[in-house]
């Protein structure tokens, strides 16, 4: 797979895959048996994929409830273990999100939460450092320069080696880039075909030379209707390749800037596998304006 790179000559760099594994979903629950996702772990890896992405936050609330909170971290670590495969991994995370019972979502950007975020992690994950580490998700209740001046000293303080923002606006990254400087690798936010608004957020990583990574980037190709209703250009240009519509948004999305790394999830083998050879598929201008055009 070709490979596209975070980090820069202050903190290192890195190069990864071009398409990443998003593990929100990611869970060892009834529909998803434990040997299904280390089998779909090793499907990423044989295809190029190294670019692991969790949350403290991520974890079946419905059946956990509060107790959501770092299953997902402890689950991929036991994985990796298992397979002997850390070395071959870029594992990033997030903290700022809290789960609470039944399932629900809340924020707490407060400093005292964030620092205790990242030492937990730290523990779920095993490892002395974590690779990269990402807000969440701005916090309504705190400043975001009090929590951008959280980073810095979560930054400092080496127990991170590279720090992200998610659900970040311009003027958001622009801030933390000013304090954080070179520790600011990457920015995560939601794009697809179907949300296109964070367009200005990717072109100013593309100045700072930040990562841009979409989370949720097949978003609106999973339901065959609604592709041929909202999207009929990406079914057009996917049947003329004789690939899946999500190979087609995927390559669409890489083709939008080389900061692009794009993060799907992946349950099963199959659909990690599909979603990697989008790194492989070369659309011409004339496809990508018709894209573009959606």
């Amino acid at each position: 797979m070709q490979t596209r790179t975070i980090g820069n000559d202050t903190v290192g760099r890195v190069d990864v895959g071009a398409i990443g594994l998003g593990l929100m979903t990611f869970d060892q629950s009834g529909t998803q048996p434990r040997e299904q996702l280390a089998d779909t772990v090793r499907a990423a890896l044989d295809a190029g994929v190294t670019l692991f992405d969790s949350a403290d936050a991520y974890g079946p609330g419905e059946e956990l409830g509060a107790d959501a909170q770092g299953a997902n971290e402890t689950l991929i670590a036991s994985l990796l273990d298992e397979l002997g495969v850390r070395d071959q991994v870029f594992l990033a995370t997030k903290g700022g999100h809290v789960r609470t019972e039944g399932g629900g979502w809340a924020l707490d950007s407060s400093p005292p939460r964030l620092r205790a975020a990242v030492d937990a992690s730290l523990g779920r994950l095993g490892v002395e450092q974590i690779s990269l580490w990402q807000h969440h998700r701005p916090d309504p209740e705190i400043d975001y320069a009090d929590v951008i001046g959280t980073l810095a000293e979560i930054a400092e303080s080496g127990k991170v080696r590279m720090v992200g923002l998610s659900n970040a606006d311009p003027d958001q990254i622009r801030l933390a880039h000013t304090v954080l400087g070179d520790k600011l690798v990457s920015v995560q936010n939601q794009f697809s075909p179907a949300f296109r608004s964070s367009r200005p957020e990717i072109d100013v990583c593309e100045e700072l030379g930040l990562a841009f990574l979409p989370w949720s980037p097949l978003g609106g190709l999973s339901d065959a209707k609604e592709l041929a209703d909202k999207h009929p250009g990406f079914a057009e240009v996917a049947a003329a390749h004789s690939v899946s519509a999500q190979q087609v948004s995927l390559a669409w999305e890489l083709a939008q800037s080389p900061v692009v790394i794009p993060i799907p999830g992946a349950k099963r083998p199959q659909s990690i596998t599909d979603s990697a050879a989008a790194a492989h598929l070369a659309l011409s201008a004339d496809e990508l304006a018709l894209l573009d055009r959606e």
